[in-house]
């Protein structure tokens, strides 16, 4: 049964890229947006709704326990790597560094993860769409935003069980909360784009 739910889970994120570089090419090569930098109604989970074909059941992963919560308030399982989706700004609103929000603009993108599954303390709206992975410097700060044992896991601080896992180049992959576990605690934020410091 677990199995089968993580490989839906799959599934869905592997739509959610194909509909990502969908929305690119339709868009002059960017991204959709998330709900830090416009409004709810334009955010990348409803702006991916005409390239979803099964909507509902895509952007809800099998396994959320607040799965019916997030689809009754418009929400998703699946949240946005903030690194490439929410660019980072001075004080006076000025881009700092690259935009990444554009497929040609990441620079490895076989090593860059695109989307995780949220953690079950993000909230159920559809404005809980992005993480926020400047803040991924300790275990808790990563298991605050995402679900890294939702498959055969339980309490974060334990790293059991795994996830899933979307690059950038579109392939999904499952990785063990333990070998996420061993990353953050070398010093690594596993949302940084290889390359970026």
């Amino acid at each position: 049964m677990l199995k089968a739910k993580e490989s839906s889970s799959m599934s869905n994120m592997r739509n959610i890229g194909v509909a990502l570089q969908s929305y690119a090419g339709d868009n002059g090569g960017k991204y959709p947006e998330t709900s830090h930098t416009v409004t709810l109604d334009h955010a990348w989970i409803a702006a991916l709704e005409d390239y979803l074909g099964e909507y509902d059941e895509t952007r809800i992963c099998p396994a959320d326990p607040r799965g019916k919560e997030r689809r009754d308030a418009g929400g998703t399982s699946y949240i946005l790597n903030s690194f490439l989706f929410v660019p980072e700004t001075d004080a006076w609103g000025d881009p700092i560094g690259p935009s990444l929000n554009r497929p040609t603009a990441i620079p490895n993108p076989t090593l860059t993860f695109l989307a995780f599954v949220c953690s079950d303390e993000i909230g159920p709206g559809p404005g809980n769409d992005h993480t926020h992975s400047n803040l991924w410097s300790s275990w808790s700060g990563v298991t605050a935003d995402i679900s890294v044992g939702r498959f055969g896991g339980g309490d974060p601080a334990e790293a059991k069980g795994r996830s899933n896992y979307l690059f950038a180049d579109g392939r999904v992959e499952s990785i063990t909360a333990a070998a996420m576990k061993r990353k953050t605690q070398s010093g690594i934020n596993i949302a940084q784009p290889p390359g970026l410091q």
